[in-house]
């Protein structure tokens, strides 16, 4: 091999080290699940990349039997912890689908490998590996398009990964290649591995911070990461005193939730701290920007708009958080980390928004009062959204309705 394809080899490899002592931090911040996870992502990557590589103690038929193997049980691996990395085998029917699945296509795979010959078995695990990770890139590309964050990182890891993978098969297959094919390869691999590193961190550092949510609860807030219902006291008189038109209303938007405190009594403080934070996680993701936000007592959330001239803006807003808010989630009731996303309790919110214009002569206390006695009344209306129509308390229908 080119020396300077073991340069850039080197480099890879050297990434992934780096993620097996992340791992082990990990592991030290007692995120076992997490920690599991980042290691056998190296791990197994880095298997794969030595068995195509030839790097292993066998050669001829015999190299070729491993290398389709490893091949097999890699893809099968990365592929399922990619999908628990998006959050799709949290439900256990569909996790069970999903390994049955993988796993079937593995056996059978290996199987057909037999009847062939040792090159056409490697050959048909290197297909398996493509087309795994085609189907894992549609699928990330779904959950991106849905809004996930996380999922956009998954696209441009598993794009680097497909590369890596596609050049790595030419080099097992054809038993040497220049270093320039090499170097994309290895190029590929040290992406794939940082991409999947800024992934797993976005979810380690969740997991740690909701850790904190739980033992803490409101006193840290980091429970909503936004400000405290005293604060938002201040915001409230800091944006209605200073106006820069007086004439100029003020869009307040008021969210109750109902069923917080049955959650608290049902399910314990540690399923009370984790749905606020679902909800508050929800609301910074979707409000648009120029918002204000900030917690409205124990279990309510309040929007301020600088202009609320734009009644359909108000409209729009109010309509998208309830969506957002009222959709199912899997709670935690434990406060131990590692148990953090093995939560049973699905939860639903139920949601009531208030809204209002609020003019220049009415003083900041009453329009909180208003927005926040609308969002109690939008309890009892289907729609769950109320605001003022000709001065009275009224539902705000669906739209076509």
């Amino acid at each position: 091999m080119d020396k300077v394809a073991v340069a850039f080899w080197g480099a890879y490899f050297g990434a992934v080290a780096l993620m097996l002592t992340a791992s082990l931090a990990a592991f030290v911040r007692t995120s076992q699940r997490v920690a599991l996870m980042v290691a056998l992502s190296a791990l197994m990557s880095g298997l794969f990349v030595i068995a195509y590589l030839g790097w292993l103690p066998v050669e001829g038929d015999v190299l070729h039997r491993v290398q389709a193997h490893v091949a097999v049980g890699a893809t099968v691996m990365l592929g399922l912890m990619l999908l628990s990395l998006l959050g799709l085998l949290r439900r256990r029917d569909l996790a069970r689908r999903a390994y049955a699945f993988m796993v079937s296509a593995g056996v059978a795979v290996l199987a057909l490998g037999w009847l062939l010959e040792s090159l056409e078995s490697l050959v048909l695990s290197s297909i398996m590996a493509l087309g795994v990770g085609a189907a894992d890139l549609g699928v990330a590309i779904r959950s991106a398009m849905r809004g996930d964050r996380l999922a956009r990182v998954a696209v441009v890891g598993v794009c680097v990964m497909l590369l890596a993978t596609a050049g790595l098969s030419w080099i097992a297959v054809q038993g040497d290649a220049p270093w320039q094919l090499h170097a994309i390869a290895a190029t590929a691999g040290i992406t794939y591995l940082a991409t999947m590193a800024t992934a797993l961190w976005a979810r380690y550092s969740y997991l740690i911070e909701l850790s904190e949510v739980l033992a803490h609860g409101p006193s840290y807030d980091p429970v909503t990461r936004m400000r405290s219902h005293s604060e938002t006291g201040q915001l409230v008189g800091d944006m209605f005193f200073g106006r820069d038109t007086a004439g100029t209303p003020l869009g307040v938007i008021a969210v109750t939730i109902a069923n917080l405190r049955a959650l608290e009594n049902l399910h314990g403080r540690a399923a009370y701290n984790h749905a606020l934070f679902i909800c508050a996680t929800r609301l910074r993701r979707h409000v648009p920007a120029g918002v204000e936000m900030g917690r409205l007592g124990e279990d309510g959330f309040l929007l301020l708009l600088r202009d609320g001239r734009d009644t359909q803006q108000l409209v729009r807003i109010s309509r998208l958080l309830r969506e957002r808010l009222s959709r199912p989630v899997v709670l935690s009731t434990s406060r131990d980390p590692t148990a953090l996303e093995a939560g049973r309790t699905e939860w639903v919110a139920e949601v009531g928004v208030g809204l209002l214009a609020a003019g220049a002569k009415l003083r900041p206390s009453q329009a909180v009062a208003a927005a926040r006695g609308m969002s109690l009344t939008a309890w009892s209306y289907p729609s769950r959204v109320a605001w003022l129509s000709h001065g009275e308390i009224t539902e705000l229908l669906p739209d076509g309705a």
